[in-house]
């Protein structure tokens, strides 16, 4: 039998108080601003003529790094600065969108490599995140998770943001915490994703340093601009008309010049000659011309805008009292991007549904081109000379692909304002950086796992001392194939052209097979833009280099080499689950994620069972998409409608008689043999149209999602505002696929990399 308490035992038990982990009293807080395709010549700062007052702001009381490096693309990138390790290390060797079954390639970052933002809100840090994610593998985006690979299962304890590879800025899909959200506004009361983002990222702030004073915070604020699409309001655009009438090469030539008066290229470097794939601007149309031009008055007005919303992070930072005590690293995860290839395009998903672009289309789309009718990219031309004056760009590892900015900003701790920095730096680096700065040891041991090496090594010497020594010696890249490495000042490049982009294919000079594959070699300290293959005076530093690019590739996991991919088919990690042939979808819910749904591009019977009411229907059935690519069954005028936009080319079929009042099972039927749509009242086929090409493997990259008895964002053709819901009862919708072909590899490799 239990006895009671004593009095002693009730006044006298013995306190125990948690071991609350809280960071040094001068610890920084952190800001990481990750821009997305941004070229090392396209701020100010780093020689552009293109408006970035306060980027240029960073860099003139801060320090800028022009040898530093990425990986030449987005989610490896991201990988290796948030996990200080090499992409291939933690699996992230090629895009989220197609995980493989090779360690290198699975896109599941490792335990063993315990993220950035774990490690620090374990030291006691607020930790959020406010952007693009693209971390998250692919068949892991839907609102069935698995979660642990989302933004709070890296260790933030908020997120904002999207999950896929771009966005949509006037109508995004967007992910709160670990559930998927709506927008606050519609693209018609003025949202851009861009000021949502800042709008988010400082409420957070404010809210953790009001409850907080004394709590550091790590903001990571990756936007997505300036990926494409290229979405600017036109107010933004006018300031540049004409600017860029001189061409490419004009104003490469100008931007070079720009980088040499200010120390950030050295002097005496070659600026390389246009390559014959780059089209001489002297020799183009007046139309040609003037639709090349406006492609960068956009991208332009786009830049200019996104540098305006960093100055209202960094204004509000200086308001609160925060901005000296904060780490500020700006960067961009690779080079400026060509995947609109040599003519630009006004929706990115032309190229993923195989559609050609032309000039005179591109003229027509002009006026509007940037708005929310178009998904534009620009020229290719603009992404070579963005990169100035550096070869190539965005997927390949010569350096206009793998030299990106980075500038860091640090008033407490830097003292050499608007200095430059030449030491050879890694992505990797960034990691270990603002470990050591916020005085949080490299844990060796997390959750009973033990931690891989980190590849990364800290810059703060770097910061302190110009003359410091490099951190490192050595650096390997691979990225689709081409391959390159740098030793002890030397850099051996490939001359491997990679599949994905047509134009690339078709136009690049090169090698498309890895026997034959010629690796060149430039002297960095004395050639910063490889202008200068000195491969033929020095075998032996080739042979030891490609040696050596070897040991790196296996021991980071790198190998087996397939540029194409079509020989991994059988290696592509499948949702857990696999992939329904038949789904059945209810009212009331958010929209299904894109990947959640049947495969449908080879042939789909779509129905649902309505009620219509008695004054007849009106409104959307469901909706999958908007007018960039998209589809939509709806009633319009009391007849069943159905819409098809392939990257904007819109099929329509309407029936010919208003739908009766009562109960009935309305539909449509895709025939991919016959290359037709049907529309579908019990049972009967009350209309045809044909399609008129191909239908997608994906309408978008976004994420969209499938909406019952609503739409959201942008509507798929005119003549609806979503949400425009149906006026009737919808008991169930079903979806049934045809058994089709397979899809091509290649095919969803150009859709996976158009979503980088």
């Amino acid at each position: 039998m239990s006895r009671p308490a004593t009095p002693r035992e009730l006044t006298e038990a013995v306190r125990s108080h948690p071991d609350d982990p809280r960071p040094a009293a001068d610890a920084p807080n952190v800001v990481v601003i990750l821009l997305d395709d941004l070229g090392f010549a396209q701020s100010g700062a780093f020689g552009s003529d293109i408006a970035t007052p306060h980027i240029d702001r960073l860099a003139a009381d801060g320090l800028r790094f022009n040898r530093f490096h990425v990986t030449a693309m987005c989610s490896p990138s991201r990988a290796s600065l948030l996990t200080g390790r090499n992409h291939h290390a933690v699996g992230m060797g090629f895009l989220v969108d197609l995980p493989l079954a090779f360690p290198g390639y699975n896109a599941r970052v490792p335990r063993s490599a315990a993220p950035l933002p774990r490690i620090l809100r374990d030291a006691g840090y607020s930790t959020m995140a406010v952007g693009k994610w693209h971390l998250t593998p692919r068949w892991e985006r839907s609102a069935a998770g698995p979660f642990d690979r989302w933004p709070l299962g890296y260790g933030f304890e908020r997120f904002y943001g999207f999950l896929q590879g771009d966005a949509n800025h006037w109508a995004p899909s967007l992910v709160r915490d670990n559930h998927h959200t709506e927008p606050p506004r519609g693209p018609d009361e003025g949202y851009h994703l861009s000021e949502d983002l800042v709008d988010t990222a400082r409420r957070m702030i404010l809210d953790q340093t009001q409850a907080a004073p004394g709590k550091p915070f790590f903001l990571y604020l990756p936007f997505g601009a300036m990926h494409s699409p290229h979405h600017v309001a036109p107010e933004w655009v006018a300031p540049y008309r004409g600017r860029f009438d001189q061409g490419w090469e004009r104003w490469r030539e100008e931007v070079f010049a720009r980088q040499i008066a200010s120390g950030v290229v050295p002097e005496g470097t070659e600026l390389p000659p246009r390559p014959p794939w780059i089209p001489d601007w002297r020799a183009l149309s007046a139309d040609e011309r003037r639709v090349f031009a406006r492609m960068q008055e956009v991208y332009a007005g786009f830049l200019t805008h996104t540098d305006a919303q960093i100055g209202r992070l960094l204004d509000f930072l200086r308001e609160i009292g925060r901005l000296d005590d904060t780490l500020v690293l700006f960067l961009s995860d690779n080079g400026a991007s060509a995947e609109g290839g040599q003519l630009g395009t006004p929706n990115e998903h032309r190229f993923s549904s195989r559609m050609e672009d032309t000039t005179e289309r591109n003229l027509a789309e002009l006026d509007g081109w940037g708005g929310p009718d178009t998904y534009p990219h620009y020229a290719w031309g603009w992404a070579w000379a963005g990169n100035t004056p550096l070869r190539l760009w965005k997927r390949y590892t010569w350096l206009g692909g793998t030299r990106a900015p980075l500038i860091v900003h640090w008033p407490r701790r830097i003292t050499a304002r608007g200095g430059i920095r030449q030491q050879l730096t890694h992505v990797v680096d960034l990691m270990p950086t603002v470990l050591e700065a916020c005085g949080v040891p490299v844990p060796e041991v997390v959750d009973g796992v033990v931690q891989q090496p980190m590849d990364g090594r800290s810059l703060l010497p770097v910061f302190d001392d110009p003359d410091a020594p490099d951190p490192r010696r050595t650096q390997y890249f691979e990225m689709l194939g081409s391959r390159s490495i740098i030793h002890d000042g030397w850099k051996a490049t490939t001359d491997h052209v990679s599949r994905g982009v047509q134009d690339e294919e078709r136009l690049l000079l090169g090698s498309r097979d890895f026997a034959t594959d010629h690796w060149s070699l430039f002297l960095l300290d004395e050639d910063f833009a490889e202008a200068r293959d000195v491969s033929a005076e020095h075998p032996d530093v080739i042979a030891e280099l490609e040696g050596l690019w070897f040991d790196e590739a296996r021991r980071n996991q790198v190998l087996p080499l397939d540029d194409t991919l079509q020989n991994r088919v059988a290696a592509l990690l499948m949702p857990a689950y696999g992939i329904p042939r038949r789904a059945v979808y209810r009212r009331g819910g958010g929209p299904v994620h894109d990947e959640s749904l049947p495969l449908l591009f080879g042939g789909f019977t779509l129905t649902a069972d309505v009620e219509v009411p008695p004054g007849g229907a009106d409104g959307v059935v469901c909706a999958l998409g908007d007018l960039i690519g998209g589809f939509v069954l709806r009633v319009a005028d009391g007849r069943l409608v159905f819409a098809c936009s392939r990257a904007g080319d819109l099929d329509r079929v309407q029936a010919p008689e208003p739908l009766p009042p009562g109960p009935a099972t309305v539909g449509v039927r895709f025939d991919a043999g016959a290359r037709t749509f049907a529309l579908l009242h019990d049972g009967a086929v009350v209309a045809t149209t044909s399609l008129g090409g191909d239908f997608p493997i994906a309408f978008q990259h976004g994420g969209t999602g499938l909406c019952v008895g609503h739409d959201r964002g942008l509507p798929v053709e005119a003549g609806y505002r979503p949400p425009h819901p149906f006026t009737g009862t919808i008991h169930r919708l079903v979806v049934d696929t045809d058994p089709g072909p397979a899809p091509d590899l290649a095919d969803e490799v150009r859709t996976a990399l158009h979503s980088d």
